[in-house]
């Protein structure tokens, strides 16, 4: 009987005892450089944000302050959000540490002048401190959001700086809304002609690059299971995520049209404000 009440009294203590809940990342630096810098169309105003720079190195910092521990007590949902803000945001601070961004004669040739192309090491050299780690772009978005998460709607979330990649959202990731979030980039990203159109006269779909440079990624959440048509389980996959985002008669076309698959030119051009443009 004394066992029983022990047993009691101990179950008692762990139903109200309060959770304490993890802290999450305060994102209002980021959120204030997005409001201050970056347009309704998600293009950027570089000069500025460069001639204010305090507020991008501050936050900058803060990734590096973040707790480890603080980050491994997070939910899948608030280490995505995190990680594509990271991603972004660092992205301004590679741009910004550059600009304006001096051209290669040699890439120029074949590349825009004013395009983060034209930054040696861009993604794979160029480093910054993330909870005391040297962390690049490439291991960002490859070891960290491609590696350990499955969540293939990052592509129309991660912005690499260029007219071609997704627009860059005017507010942070944030966990309790990234659903919905990354579902409005997605909708954003084709209903761009420059990422998504279909010519029906020549029976063309034409799909931004990004999809066929990912395309694997999209197998697990929108493939079929059943054997590869004749178009691929990549593509079939692909085609899958689009529809859900497209309008009825766009994604009836892409269900039961006859249609050959065309991959954009990708336009790494700066993804900068006309009116701020270098010259």
């Amino acid at each position: 009987m004394k066992a029983c009440f022990t047993i009691m009294i101990l179950l008692a203590a762990l139903y109200f005892t309060p959770v304490t809940e993890v802290a999450a990342f305060d994102n209002g630096g980021y959120a204030a450089i997005l409001s201050g810098y970056v347009d309704e169309g998600g293009l950027v105003d570089y000069a500025g944000l460069k001639a204010n720079g305090e507020l991008l190195e501050a936050w900058v910092a803060s990734l590096d302050g973040l707790d480890r521990e603080v980050y491994e007590g997070w939910t899948d949902k608030e280490k995505i959000a995190f990680w594509i803000n990271a991603y972004n945001g660092l992205t301004l601070k590679l741009i910004v540490d550059h600009y304006p961004i001096e051209s290669s004669r040699l890439r120029s040739l074949v590349l825009p002048k004013n395009s983060i192309m034209q930054i040696p090491g861009r993604w794979k050299k160029v480093s910054f401190d993330v909870m005391g780690d040297p962390m690049t772009l490439d291991k960002i978005e490859h070891a960290v959001l491609r590696g350990k998460f499955t969540e293939p709607r990052i592509h129309v979330a991660l912005v690499c700086a260029a007219l071609s990649c997704p627009e860059l959202r005017g507010e942070p990731f944030e966990a309790a809304a990234l659903d919905d979030q990354l579902d409005d980039q997605a909708r954003e990203f084709l209903s761009n002609e420059m990422k998504f159109r279909i010519n029906r006269d020549k029976d063309v779909v034409y799909l931004s690059a990004i999809f066929d440079w990912f395309g694997g990624d999209f197998i697990d959440g929108y493939g079929t299971g059943d054997p590869p048509g004749r178009r691929g389980e990549e593509k079939q996959a692909v085609l899958n995520f689009v529809m859900r985002y497209v309008d009825d008669a766009d994604a009836e076309y892409l269900r039961t049209g006859d249609f050959k698959i065309k991959f954009l030119d990708y336009d790494w051009t700066l993804n900068e404000q006309p009116h701020v443009a270098s010259e």
